[in-house]
């Protein structure tokens, strides 16, 4: 399969999809897309993300007492304005690269839990079907959350997750972090990535799901710890 056929497939037909990565692994020009698809994102929400942490950085009486007055004043105006060079680092080096730890990291991780089920399957199966599958959440979230964003000047306050439902819920709270994990584009990522698994692993759909969404608990667990600890130094 070429890779516009792996594209569709993902979406359209994942079962007959994840089946022929699991014959034939490929990934690297899926994660090529993938990067570019997400650097392209950062580039274009930038303005708003910005805007968004000077909001919660202004004004906040205890994270200037704390700091002092010095060093609150210029940590605003790094935030309002940034070098070029430290935004084309965070964008075009800093991004892609946790991306890429993230997704290598959640493949082994994968794999260790599949171990459970099956002795079947290697790293590069699972790598494939992740990547693949991440194309649900990089490409098609990525454009529902920027058309969201630009709709409504910020990327805080926009959520294709359960905040939605809830847009007076104080952004820095531990139920707001909770509920940003729950994001459909994620559910569904996690699900077709069974798919892949269970190509993987030969395993039963149901065993595909266990290990699949064992992961994305982990990773929101793991969203929600490092939020609340960002949070932690705007109180």
């Amino acid at each position: 399969m070429n890779l516009f056929d792996r594209i569709q497939g993902v979406f359209f037909s994942p079962k007959r999809t994840f089946e022929g990565l699991a014959a034939k692994p490929v990934w690297i020009d899926t994660l090529v897309l993938v990067l570019v698809a997400l650097v392209a994102f950062m580039v274009l929400v930038n303005p708003y993300m910005q805007k968004d942490q000077l909001s919660l950085l202004k004004d906040n009486t205890a994270l200037r007492e704390r700091m002092g007055e010095d060093s609150y004043n210029k940590m605003i105006e790094r935030t309002e304005h940034p070098s070029a060079s430290y935004r084309i680092i965070q964008i075009f080096v800093t991004t892609p690269l946790f991306f890429l730890a993230a997704i290598l990291l959640q493949a082994l991780i994968l794999l260790i839990l599949g171990r459970f089920m099956s002795t079947q399957g290697v790293y590069v199966q699972v790598l494939s079907a992740l990547v693949h599958a991440s194309l649900i959440d990089k490409l098609l979230g990525n454009a529902v959350r920027l058309g969201l964003a630009v709709s409504r000047g910020s990327v805080m306050q926009t959520s294709t997750s359960l905040a939605l439902l809830f847009p007076h819920m104080p952004l820095t709270s531990t139920a707001y972090l909770m509920l940003t994990q729950v994001d459909v584009f994620q559910l569904w990522m996690f699900g077709v990535l069974a798919f892949g698994l269970a190509a993987a692993f030969k395993i039963p759909a149901k065993k595909a799901l266990a290990v699949s969404y064992g992961v994305w608990v982990l990773k929101a667990l793991f969203n929600v710890g490092i939020g609340m600890i960002g949070m932690s130094f705007l109180k």
